[in-house]
């Protein structure tokens, strides 16, 4: 097959499946709006951004509390490093 022939090709069935394609378009979006605009979806939606909230605040109050649990550790850990490094120097000759 020959490039021409190829392009021509290509561009029919493009020009073709474009037509064809934004009807169908069209429909789908009209459908997804119509399903959007539910009320039952809605409400199902409303629901789920208020677990969010709720889940979000829950999440972020643990986050803080191990926080503060794992530096708290941390400068424990830092401090009895640092400590045994000081005793190590001191006893040297």
């Amino acid at each position: 097959m020959s490039k021409l022939t190829l392009a021509v090709a290509f561009g029919a069935g493009y020009v073709l499946g474009a037509r064809a394609g934004r009807g169908r378009y069209e429909q789908i979006r009209a459908k997804a709006q119509k399903v959007a605009e539910d009320p039952r979806v809605q409400a199902a939606a409303d629901t789920a951004k208020e677990k969010a909230g709720e889940v979000a605040a829950t999440v972020a109050d643990t986050a803080k509390v191990k926080a503060g649990e794992v530096a708290s550790t941390v400068a424990e850990t830092a401090k009895d490093k640092v400590g045994k490094h000081a005793s190590d120097e001191d006893s040297t000759p």
